[in-house]
């Protein structure tokens, strides 16, 4: 009978444990399948051969052009989000990651039209079937792409590549900047012996057009207290059938892990990928129709660009992530902290999952160690074990353009991969203080003959 009593004792506080464990999961159904749904996608993936190539840069990766993204940033104003100032505020102040160029134009926000309180739509937002809820829920995109049309967004990202006035007019003083950025002393002394010199440059950073992009983040805010609360419950009514002498260890067990996991907030975020169309045809009719300088200002091509639909933004996808920050105790953060915290986690965890989903959108960082390899991704950038980055080398051919040549492929070291995640004093989902690293940046594995400055761009 005692032995029973302990097996029983054991299964219940294993039942409270679980239910503790997944707190985060608790809270969005949705989520969870497709969390689901993705590590079954990157199983099948990591079981196929990679064959080392970069299909969409060139048959057997010979010559890969390389021009650095530009990227401007939104957020979807949702009224009922919980902590909705706290949350635009981080959103606002957290920087465009540095391996893009920061296009951020003057608005952030967008705002979503308040919905329909009026008898008949609740009574038909009633009626809806669980299935059409959880379509709903994922997809914001057409709302989004309104905005877009409505508030002239392609087109302000592109009076902001050509630097246009208050007046109209156009110029090339950012497009130069930014094509002559890529390029280093050694490659512009190379293109001065060109006929064209840094002009081809200059002309070069137009290609830089195509490569912008707006990444739109929708938030969903939960406190972790009632997921916790719950769980609480659960494992205090299975306490309640066990003997009066056991139940005193289960209720101080579940009563500890309660505490650790209601501090804290589950931050849930989708986040759509949109890229600027800028097409030869399209660059055809802007330079023909509607260009013009300060000098020679023209009142019917300054209307047709504010008014045209040349330009559009077309969506690429969207991903998921979320950020569980729980564990904390009373005195390590403010609440307000801890809100920032979860805020800029899962916009870190997003951006990775694009980076990781649409090639496009894959950043390339520099080598910045041959002893030992190694390159300034880390978990931030969510590098994992099995990555493989192919090196790139910088060429500038005879026309004075910047090409990009690859020279091998690494390997992630699973064993060091950076973490640039973690700050000092920060404790894991188990209140246990985070171990920070030696290590500065991830070490790669492979073979080669390398040199700081060469690129690192994910293959797989």
């Amino acid at each position: 009978m005692f032995n029973s009593q302990i097996i029983n004792l054991k299964s219940i506080t294993k039942v409270g444990l679980v239910a503790f464990m997944f707190v985060g999961v608790q809270v969005n159904e949705t989520y969870a399948q497709e969390e689901k749904k993705e590590k079954k996608e990157k199983k099948e993936k990591k079981e196929k051969k990679d064959d080392g190539k970069i299909h969409k840069s060139g048959k057997k990766g010979e010559v890969a052009k390389y021009r650095r993204s530009s990227l401007h940033t939104m957020i979807i104003e949702d009224a009922k989000l919980p902590k909705i100032e706290l949350i635009l505020k981080t959103f606002n102040a957290a920087p465009v990651p540095d391996k893009y160029n920061d296009h951020t134009i003057e608005n952030k926000m967008i705002t979503v039209a308040p919905a329909d309180t009026s008898a008949e739509a609740v009574a038909a937002e009633a009626e809806k079937s669980k299935k059409e809820k959880k379509a709903e829920d994922k997809d914001m995109s057409p709302e989004i792409s309104q905005f877009f049309a409505d508030n002239k967004v392609a087109n302000k990202m592109m009076a902001k590549w050509f630097n246009r006035s208050e007046k109209g007019g156009f110029n090339m003083n950012l497009i130069g900047e930014r094509g002559i950025y890529d390029a280093s002393a050694q490659d512009a002394a190379a293109a001065n012996s060109t006929e064209r010199g840094e002009a081809m440059l200059a002309d070069a950073g137009e290609e830089l057009i195509g490569n912008s992009f707006v990444v739109v983040h929708h938030t969903k805010f939960v406190s972790n207290e009632v997921a916790a609360a719950a769980a609480y419950s659960i494992a205090k009514a299975s306490a309640a059938k066990l003997p009066a002498m056991a139940q005193k260890g289960v209720l101080a067990g579940a009563e500890k892990l309660y505490e650790k996991a209601r501090q804290g907030y589950s931050v849930w975020t989708t986040a759509y990928l949109y890229q600027l169309q800028f097409t030869d045809s399209i660059s055809a009719v802007f330079y023909q129709n509607m260009w013009m300088d300060d000098s020679n200002i023209d009142a019917a091509k300054k209307e047709m660009f504010d008014n045209t639909d040349l330009f559009q933004l077309k969506l690429l996808g969207f991903q998921k992530a979320k950020a569980l920050v729980t564990g904390l105790s009373k005195d390590s953060q403010d609440e307000s902290a801890i809100v920032e915290k979860a805020t800029i986690k899962s916009i870190n965890a997003v951006y990775a999952k694009l980076q990781r989903k649409f090639e496009a959108f894959r950043t390339k960082t520099p080598l910045v160690s041959v002893d030992p390899m190694g390159g300034k991704s880390g978990l931030k950038e969510g590098v994992e074990k099995g990555d493989k980055y192919e090196v790139l080398e910088k060429q500038i051919d005879a026309d004075g353009k910047v090409k990009w040549k690859r020279k091998g492929v690494l390997t992630v070291d699973k064993k060091n991969i950076w973490d640039n995640v973690s700050e000092e004093g920060e404790v894991d989902e188990e209140g246990n203080p985070v171990k920070k690293q030696d290590i500065t940046f991830t070490h790669f594995k492979g073979k080669g003959k390398y040199y700081p400055g060469m690129l690192l761009r994910q293959i797989n």
